[in-house]
């Protein structure tokens, strides 16, 4: 079935164009802030903490809320 409109003709198709990047969301938010009401542990009570267990992701976690 062919759309009834199809746009402009001189413009090129979304899919061709090269000039753009478009990227995927991403899953976990990127801005994290350290305010007084945080947990010492940073992994009570923390809705974006990964649930895995990696200890890679444990260590840089701790690393960057512990002072």
């Amino acid at each position: 079935m062919e759309p009834k409109q199809p746009g402009n003709k001189s413009m090129s198709d979304f899919n061709e164009l090269s000039d753009r990047v478009i990227a995927e969301p991403s899953e976990s938010p990127k801005l994290v802030i350290k305010t007084n009401f945080d947990e010492e542990n940073a992994k009570n009570e923390n809705p974006y903490y990964p649930q895995s267990e990696q200890e890679e992701t444990n260590t840089l976690l701790r690393d960057y809320f512990d002072e």
